[in-house]
């Protein structure tokens, strides 16, 4: 197995969900042919649907940029790979963490304390030797601290039935999850 592979089995919170998660037994999809782009619009400012189409739109990304999964046999590991692969941004909008570097080393401190993966695990250990020397006292004393409580605390967030909460204020999934708010200092779209 490669460091970038996901493992032959998989982390215990993929294997106990949460009673609120119940989507690995529908195995929903994040994508462009899914999604209702005019009902997430419609939505109430604040909402997880219209946030998350708001990170879209501002990041200019789609759920569709992601690679689908390839080269996993097992069924159901190609399933969490790509559930995975589907709710990183997501998680974004959840975190209230911005597309460039600071954001994404949080989003991959949070991922490797949920998940356990070694590309998690690499990307937030690693991910700081890019960022600029003035952004990590507050990576370090905040940041970090703030993404590793939040990734304890939340019941595994892959399991999240996302699908079903679109119309939910974003403040109130951070609560029901254990999620405070993030510490401010990070710059650029959420």
């Amino acid at each position: 197995m490669g460091l970038c592979t996901f493992p032959e089995h998989p982390h215990p919170c993929w294997l106990h969900p949460h009673p609120l998660l119940q989507c690995p037994l529908e195995r929903p999809r994040i994508s462009l042919s899914t999604l209702d782009l005019g009902k997430l619009q419609s939505l109430p400012e604040g909402s997880l649907g219209r946030e998350y189409l708001r990170f879209l739109d501002v990041n200019r990304v789609s759920p569709d940029t992601r690679a689908p999964t390839r080269f996993v046999d097992d069924e159901e590991l190609a399933y969490v790979n790509q559930r995975y692969r589907e709710v990183h941004d997501m998680l974004h909008t959840l975190l209230g963490m911005p597309t460039n570097i600071l954001g994404e080393i949080v989003v991959k401190w949070f991922e490797a304390v949920q998940t356990g993966l070694p590309m998690c695990i690499l990307g937030a250990l690693f991910g700081p030797v890019r960022l600029r020397a003035r952004h990590l006292p507050a990576l370090v004393s905040e940041l970090i601290p703030w993404a590793v409580q939040s990734g304890r605390r939340a019941p595994c967030v892959l399991n999240l039935y996302y699908e079903r909460r679109w119309a939910q204020p974003l403040t109130a999934l951070r609560e029901e999850l254990g999620i405070t708010s993030p510490p401010g200092h990070t710059k650029g779209p959420a």
